[in-house]
């Protein structure tokens, strides 16, 4: 799936291009849409590191000359290992080298894996290696671990094993304009609903409006201070004044600040809302 394009992505995309550069052939990488669990599960309420456009981005800024991405659907789940190999890598593709990750399986019921294609390789005509784990503190680094890390608030973590800050981008729309009258006036972002936010809270972020960067403290929650019902994101921006309604932005996560509040009053806000603020200006971004 690719989610995420972590580091341990990153190291079979950088041995890819090394091989693909050394033998003369051409690089690329086959990914799917939607995420399998999404058919396996269609009740499951999975949530992604990256939509399509960020995954298609972030992959393609590696100097892959293809990206292939197919559709996950009935048809496709139901192809075995071999099946795969021969009519989508081998037929398909013309695929010479294959790369694959440290615990990769493929197929229905799981039925390729790294032996499989050990064995059908030299009939098939191609070779195939296996990419180690990226560790990180004792983990394999993975799209799962950095959606607990997100989970739990954990942002510097998360940052780390993805190699790049975590964001989310979307268009600023009309909220309650609550922060307007308590000297806090925010962007309401409307977040695509297969993202993944991370742990309820206040963060350090950067904000890029037109590509500019800015300094901003995001919250995600109720806002249970005005007895708030709906989770939303707002984000507000440091020595900024502009009118972006209808426009969209993006935001990049740095830091955790602080659990979801409830204040017992408005005064309390500002004031955490103040302290909230110093440490972001102080922020080194």
């Amino acid at each position: 799936m690719f989610d995420g394009v972590h580091l341990g992505h990153q190291s079979i995309i950088s041995k890819l291009n090394a091989i693909s550069k050394g033998k003369d052939l051409e690089s690329a990488i086959l990914t799917f849409w939607p995420h399998p669990r999404k058919v396996f599960s269609p009740s499951d309420d999975l949530k992604l590191l990256n939509t399509i456009e960020e995954k298609k981005y972030l992959l393609e800024k590696n100097d892959l000359q293809h990206l292939f991405l197919k559709e996950f659907d009935e048809d496709f789940r139901n192809l075995t290992g071999e099946e795969f190999v021969k009519q989508v890598l081998v037929n398909k593709l013309k695929v010479q080298h294959l790369i694959i990750g440290y615990d990769h399986t493929f197929g229905k019921n799981k039925s390729g894996d790294f032996s499989l294609l050990k064995k059908l390789g030299p009939e098939c005509g191609f070779e195939v290696e296996q990419v180690e784990a990226v560790n990180y503190k004792d983990l394999n680094i993975s799209s799962t671990q950095i959606r607990n890390a997100l989970s739990s608030g954990e942002i510097i973590s998360a940052n780390e094993m993805l190699g790049y800050n975590y964001s989310i981008t979307g268009k600023v729309v009309h909220g309650k304009k609550i922060g307007r009258t308590i000297g806090y006036p925010t962007a309401n972002i409307e977040v695509d609903a297969i993202k993944l936010l991370p742990k309820k809270g206040a963060y350090i972020v950067d904000v890029f409006v037109n590509n500019t960067p800015y300094k901003g403290m995001l919250s995600i929650g109720t806002n249970p201070t005005v007895e708030g019902k709906l989770i939303t994101t707002e984000v507000y921006i440091l020595d900024f004044n502009d009118d972006i309604y209808g426009e969209e932005i993006s935001v990049n996560f740095r830091d955790f600040l602080h659990e979801e509040i409830k204040f017992e009053s408005l005064e309390k806000l500002i004031d955490q809302l103040d302290l909230d603020k110093k440490r972001t200006d102080e922020y080194l971004f």
